[in-house]
């Protein structure tokens, strides 16, 4: 039996082409096997706690660029109904996701906290909203309580956005294939298949020359 293709995906919530991204993972899941591993990108540090008015992404980048993000969903069957006011700041969503993943429950919190803020026009920089989804995914309630309030998890969220920039990652989503490839952005279906031929290819050769 060969081995599962190895993708790991660097993103942040925040992200609308992270949210796309998450169609690319399920598929690339059922056409090829792969073994998905999400890992976290804090993409604006700088938002305060509570995050900033959606007036001012809407200012910055203009009402088409919206539209188009828009249509990425919908092309991927997604709803798109962020929270109609506030764009969060989602350091404490990224820290609990690591709580999440020391209880094998990380693709089940990724998901779900994708969900509420992407579809249900939740605020996911609301400690209370994140426990709730936290919670509702199984994990431990004591657990989630005591992450939110001793924000152990934020060095290692920290680590992992430097990491990622060391590497030349410069933006998410990136997808890294078998820890050697990456490929930057939620790129179309041909785009992914074209570097699976390239790794695929790469590995016949290493067979071989062994």
């Amino acid at each position: 039996m060969s081995k599962r293709l190895q993708v790991q995906v660097v993103s942040d919530f925040l992200c609308p082409f992270c949210r796309v991204a998450c169609e690319r993972a399920s598929w690339l899941e059922s056409e090829y096997d792969a073994q998905i591993e999400w890992l976290p990108w804090d993409l604006h540090p700088e938002y305060p706690a509570e995050g900033i008015p959606r007036s001012e992404l809407v200012a910055k980048y203009g009402a088409e660029h919206f539209a188009n993000v828009a249509q990425m969903f919908a092309d991927c069957d997604f709803t798109y109904a962020p929270h109609p006011e506030r764009v969060p700041n989602t350091q404490l969503a990224l820290e609990l996701g690591e709580l999440a993943r020391s209880a094998d429950l990380h693709a089940e919190y990724h998901d779900a906290v994708m969900v509420a803020m992407w579809e249900q026009e939740r605020d996911v920089a609301d400690p209370a909203v994140l426990s709730e989804v936290a919670i509702g995914v199984g994990l431990d309630p004591a657990a989630v309580a005591e992450a939110i309030e001793s924000r152990r998890f934020r060095a290692h969220v920290i680590q992992c956005t430097e990491e990622a920039h060391a590497a030349g990652i410069t933006g998410v989503p990136a997808f890294i294939f078998e820890e050697r490839y990456l490929l930057m952005g939620a790129q179309p279906h041909a785009a992914f298949e074209k570097l699976i031929e390239q790794v695929r290819a790469d590995q016949a050769e290493d067979v071989a020359s062994h």
